[in-house]
């Protein structure tokens, strides 16, 4: 990647490595890049989640955004699916979330969707870096009338729940529905999206207070969900991030259903009804063995690509799939909408449940999860990439790869957003793998620190 552009945009610790600075001239520079072809005064929504970073960067932003002579729609607060929606149904010429979607509140993040509302390419946030640094004064400067403007849509919300209702035929009546919004950007949009689809819901972490976004809660923290479910005696319980792009499950009582069967409930549903295209599920080298063994039983190939929704995108539109995602609920209904969303996952998930008259504990049976142990080794952010050279740490990887063959396996991934090395195995006895991914862990780290 670049040097400001990660996996996921621009990201760091917010005002301190992602400075108002910095997003001002990711802002002017980033307008200029997307809008330079366009014939008329260039239109560009923002959407942010609720991090009390978000005002601050947004207003650099939007300064940067400005200066070029586009102008600004402010969405305020809604989850990073809304924009890649929203841009399209408003005819914007591009998209910006401020968010660092699961990440701790300190983090903040901004990301760009181009005007179809699909994440950009490589050579265009490398684009927009060059003139960031080395052209930044090729940048025109408008004056008088020519200077944009920013506005203000009250109506962002609705028209993204009007969207998510939209995609589906059914009434949700007679389901009772348990969600924990992280006290992100979920927080009005999922009960409203439920409720008015005829759902019983109930909702918990939906009282941001710019600080306690994912903070023991969301779907990394998915046992305060499960013990709600459990005593509120829900049917089913829904998790999201911070930003709204992915959701997790736990059943009626109380266990924990992640990405992996979700799109393997989803997935031969949708082969059952014959809007599978290609009879194709896309996943990741991170997915549970046990959803391609699934896919074999119920004739459903699985792609694996690298880790990351961007691949799983890729891979969609090169191959034509419609359908795919990742372990983590980063899940894309690529019929619906042009990046994992959170929501129209849930809303997904509960409708093929009741189409299908099953329980999701009922449901999830259609594929066995095998135990998988994933420890973060944290290591100096410039040597994450050095595992694959260090001789002593290829030699454990392969002793392991060698003891799990045919029954298990060994994942290494440097993360690309934090100084974590993440090791992944995957076997059948819970106590072994841990054993050994800790091990290999802390070896890791004594090396690349």
């Amino acid at each position: 990647m670049g040097k400001f552009f990660g996996t996921d945009g621009v990201r760091g610790v917010a005002n301190v490595e992602l400075t108002p600075e910095l997003a001002y001239r990711v802002g002017r520079a980033g307008a200029y890049v997307l809008t330079k072809q366009t014939n008329h005064a260039a239109k560009i929504i923002v959407g942010m989640d609720t991090r009390i970073s978000g005002d601050m960067l947004e207003a650099a932003l939007t300064a940067g955004i400005c200066s070029v002579g586009a102008h600004v729609v402010s969405l305020g607060v809604v989850p990073t699916p809304a924009v890649a929606h929203l841009v399209r149904k408003y005819e914007a010429d591009a998209g910006v979330v401020i968010s660092a979607s699961h990440n701790p509140v300190q983090d903040n993040g901004i990301k760009f969707f181009n005007s179809q509302g699909f994440k950009l390419r490589d050579d265009i946030e490398l684009e927009i870096e060059e003139y960031m640094t080395n052209k930044w004064e090729n940048i025109p400067r408008p004056s008088g009338d020519a200077v944009g403007a920013r506005e203000v849509c009250a109506n962002a919300v609705e028209d993204y729940v009007d969207f998510l209702i939209s995609t589906t035929d059914i009434k949700l009546d007679g389901i009772k529905i348990a969600i924990d919004c992280a006290n992100g950007a979920t927080y009005k949009a999922a009960p409203l999206a439920l409720k008015k689809l005829g759902a019983d819901v109930s909702a918990i972490h939906t009282q941001p207070d710019g600080l306690n976004i994912n903070l023991n809660c969301g779907s990394t923290h998915i046992d305060s969900l499960a013990g709600y479910v459990k005593k509120s005696g829900a049917d089913i319980g829904l998790a999201f991030d911070g930003d709204g792009d992915r959701c997790l499950a736990v059943d009626g009582s109380g266990e924990f259903v992640d990405g992996d069967v979700i799109m393997a409930v989803c997935g031969s549903y949708l082969k059952e009804c014959g809007r599978l295209k290609n009879d194709t599920i896309v996943a990741t080298v991170m997915s549970n063995l046990g959803l391609f063994q699934m896919g074999e039983r119920e004739h459903i190939n699985i792609e694996r690509t690298k880790v990351g929704d961007r691949y799983v995108l890729e891979c969609l539109l090169e191959k034509g799939d419609c359908f795919g995602g990742e372990q983590s609920g980063h899940i894309i209904f690529f019929d619906y909408n042009t990046t994992g969303d959170g929501i129209l996952t849930a809303i997904q998930l509960i409708t093929t449940l009741k189409k299908t008259g099953r329980t999701l504990a009922e449901a999830k049976g259609i594929m066995e999860v095998l135990p998988q142990v994933l420890v973060n080794a944290r290591v100096d952010n410039k040597r994450k990439n050095e595992y694959l050279s260090n001789e002593t740490i290829r030699g454990e990887i392969e002793k392991l790869e060698a003891k799990f063959a045919g029954d298990g396996r060994v994942l290494i991934r440097p993360s690309g957003t934090e100084p974590i090395v993440r090791v992944m195995i995957e076997g059948r006895d819970r106590s072994v793998i841990k054993k050994e991914a800790e091990r290999l862990a802390r070896l890791i780290e004594g090396l690349l620190s």
